[in-house]
């Protein structure tokens, strides 16, 4: 990833990774204080007794940050772009399915970054 482009496409990619190491801290380790006040449409007396399924969709959001993360380290440029486009797929079709079964908003905070970095890359 070389040029503008590449660049703007490595700085999409860390966003959507931090986005999604804070998601995993949301989900893993503030979901009853913090998460209450992010998934408003859930009913408050729920997030006690969904804490260890939060934390289980959290730890997948890690991985899929760590991925993004680990793309931006590979010094081959082919597996570089390779890897990132794998996990921002993944995020792209993690955030269609979250906007068709939770919330819509879920489409523009997490598949639409993805989308753009897909975008990029295949640019660069």
């Amino acid at each position: 990833m070389e040029g503008i482009i590449g660049i703007t496409a490595k700085i999409v990619i860390g966003i959507v990774a931090v986005e999604h190491l804070y998601i995993l801290w949301l989900e893993m380790f503030a979901w009853e204080t913090k998460g209450k006040e992010t998934f408003r449409s859930l009913p408050k007396h729920l997030f006690k007794d969904t804490k260890v399924l939060a934390a289980n969709q959290g730890l997948y959001n890690g991985f899929l940050s760590a991925g993004l993360f680990w793309s931006l380290l590979i010094g081959d440029s082919l597996w570089q772009h390779n890897i990132a486009l794998f996990f921002l797929s993944c995020v792209f079709i993690a955030g269609i399915y979250g906007a068709e079964t939770a919330e819509k908003g879920i489409f523009f905070k997490q598949a639409l970054p993805a989308l753009i970095g897909i975008i990029l890359l295949l640019l660069s």
